[in-house]
């Protein structure tokens, strides 16, 4: 049962009380409505398909951030084994809004950096709501650089709204930190790939999202700014302009994929992946163990040409003439 819903979703809570109110009467009585329970499932089948087969930009942004959406802690749980989470940049400190360790990826080991947002309140507290320091990403790198010396695949979960704005983030070389985790990232010698599994807000997540391969998820977003920054910015107004500021931005993993942002769009379970998480764990196992194992036969020189085409080429443009 979903514990929370969105405003277009409405439709579907009716239907989804009603049956559960059945099922919860019925249980462990003679009573023969498996007929209606079964025709009312199949109402709501249709009418789920219906309302999101038409999604926009706006209503997908609101389930990519959806507070029942699993985050990367249980995704690592569910896909990798013997995860050892590794604390701390060697520099200033640790953050929370990082995770990262070593794992075993089908009986490989490999290693995991994510963003982390809270489950609850006082965990996305805790986690800063998934917006780094500049301590987090030093940390990301330092994990990084020792998968390049170990030789071991990197794996890398992006779900942030950005890296953290404030003060003290700016004052420790918030700037520098990402910008030095993009020019590392495009030179390291080993495979990186990265899962877009939520929310994907700037250079946040770029800084670890320079990968030879890109996934998202289908009801993930990414973006170089929240459609209520861009609307703030435009129209002076983050609230009434935001849709159609998402819209505009083309931040959904279909937009992305169609402009060859991205890799490869993976299929959410109907209604998204809170809707079945061990469904979604399969599916981007699935798809980790393929691209995987395309990245590992490749040669390093050919590694890195590619990965250095595939960022060169993202922003085309043509020049013309005027006459």
């Amino acid at each position: 049962m979903v514990k929370h819903y969105l405003d277009f979703e409405k439709p579907l809570v009716e239907l989804e009380n009603e049956i559960e109110h059945l099922k919860r009467f019925s249980k462990g009585k003679h009573l023969h409505i498996d007929e209606q329970i079964k025709n009312l499932e199949e109402k709501l089948r249709r009418l789920r398909k219906e309302v999101f087969s038409s999604l926009t930009g706006w209503q997908i942004t609101q389930l990519a951030r959806h507070i029942d959406r699993p985050k990367a802690s249980y995704y690592i749980q569910a896909i990798f084994k013997d995860f050892v989470e590794l604390h701390g940049d060697r520099y200033y400190g640790d953050d929370p809004a990082i995770i990262g360790g070593m794992a075993r990826f089908n009986g490989k080991p490999v290693i995991v950096v994510a963003h982390q947002k809270g489950a609850d309140v006082k965990e996305m507290a805790d986690r800063n709501f998934g917006m780094p320091h500049p301590e987090g990403y030093r940390k990301a790198l330092r994990l990084m650089k020792m998968a390049e010396v170990f030789q071991k695949p990197v794996i890398t979960m992006i779900d942030t709204p950005g890296a953290f704005p404030g003060i003290g983030a700016e004052e420790r070389g918030q700037a520098e930190a990402i910008a030095r985790n993009l020019k590392m990232m495009a030179m390291l010698r080993t495979p990186i790939l990265t899962l877009v599994i939520g929310e994907g807000g700037s250079g946040g997540a770029l800084a670890i999202g320079v990968g030879d391969r890109i996934l998202m998820m289908e009801y993930s977003i990414y973006s170089v700014i929240s459609p209520e920054g861009c609307a703030a910015i435009l129209w002076k107004d983050g609230e009434k302009g935001k849709a159609v500021a998402a819209d505009s931005l083309k931040l959904t993993a279909s937009d992305l994929f169609r402009l060859g942002v991205i890799d490869e769009v993976i299929d959410e379970p109907l209604g998204g992946a809170h809707r079945d998480p061990g469904v979604m764990a399969d599916r981007l196992k699935g798809a980790l163990e393929k691209h995987l194992m395309e990245l590992e036969k490749m040669e390093m020189a050919s590694l890195l040409e590619n990965r250095y085409e595939k960022f060169r080429k993202m922003g085309t443009f043509l020049e013309g003439s005027e006459k």
